[in-house]
């Protein structure tokens, strides 16, 4: 398959991507999380396409993401809690999972099989030009190659799946730089099925006290639930003394390193630079032939939770 083309995000960039939706195309396409990988939600071999260009295993469900609340009540029911947790944090960094309506029109493929399905209201402007453009609701995982390091910049995006798409859309760097937070809320309580960029700080208030369901085991409910993820190529160790020849990350003024994610240690800046700093020391690592990664300890507070979530899964054993 010939590079993908490099769409700018102006309107002749926009109404390209759009067409290329519509006809069953894959195109990557930025949002304020990451980059994601987007087709048309109702067609079957579209999402069908990026399993294969993700080389991601089908038994683990899509985001939908749509424009607006309205075309959300659409295709999935709202509770009371899911409607407060909506009209809270839409547009912005927050999943969904919730019961499929009859009569949804989605490819089964997006759900995995399940009877909900996981949404989201993106509030990247581009990709909400999209959207409107495109008049489909798009299932957009992270556009990256399963379980590798996920895509904050169109280069990354390039140099991952460049060869198995269509276009990608340039909106430059993500704002958030981690994915949304995934939550399933229900009148019995609210459960977090992935930490994110929606920290719990700023949930609690609204939900109550969250239930923690963030890996567990066979029964994949929605996307970053798998223990094994968001990997380098190079072994990842996290904290501790650093080794001879080992790659290390810094955090914080008293943790200097080869690159860091925040000088200051602060943790808004530690998540929005989180994946790119792993692509970069992975391309030093293989450039000194370095036998590992190692990261500073990152508090266990607010977006570090989520920062620290990737790192466990990206250090994980791989399969």
């Amino acid at each position: 398959m010939p590079a993908a083309d490099l769409l700018l995000p102006d309107a002749t960039g926009i109404a390209r991507a759009a067409a290329l939706l519509r006809a069953g195309q894959l195109v990557a396409l930025p949002s304020e999380t990451v980059y994601g990988l987007a087709a048309d939600a109702t067609q079957d071999a579209a999402v069908a396409g990026i399993y294969t260009a993700k080389g991601r295993p089908e038994f683990n469900p899509l985001i939908v993401h749509l424009p607006d609340l309205a075309s959300a009540m659409a295709i999935a029911d709202f509770s009371g809690p899911a409607l407060a947790l909506a009209r809270a944090f839409w547009p912005g960094p927050m999943t969904l999972v919730l019961p499929l309506k009859p009569g949804h029109g989605l490819s089964p493929r997006v759900t995995a099989g399940l009877s909900t399905v996981a949404i989201r209201l993106p509030a990247h402007p581009v990709m909400q030009a999209v959207l409107r453009a495109t008049g489909r609701p798009l299932a957009a995982p992270s556009a990256n190659p399963s379980g590798q390091i996920s895509a904050t910049t169109a280069e990354h995006v390039r140099a991952g799946l460049g060869h198995r798409i269509a276009a990608i859309l340039d909106g430059g760097p993500t704002m958030v730089g981690v994915e949304s937070t995934i939550l399933a809320p229900s009148d019995t309580g609210t459960r977090l099925l992935r930490e994110g960029g929606l920290p719990r700080e700023a949930i609690e208030p609204v939900t109550g006290p969250l239930i923690a369901d963030t890996t567990p085991g066979a029964r994949i409910e929605a996307p970053g639930q798998l223990a094994s993820h968001y990997a380098p190529q190079t072994p990842l160790h996290l904290g501790g003394a650093p080794r001879q020849g080992e790659i290390v990350i810094g955090f914080g003024a008293n943790t200097p390193g080869d690159l860091t994610l925040s000088a200051s240690g602060d943790l808004t800046e530690a998540a929005n630079r989180l994946f790119a700093t792993l692509h970069a020391a992975d391309a030093l690592a293989q450039a000194r032939h370095a036998p590992a990664i190692r990261i500073a300890d990152i508090p266990d507070t607010g977006l570090g939770r989520a920062i620290n979530d990737r790192l466990r899964r990206a250090a994980a054993p791989r399969d």
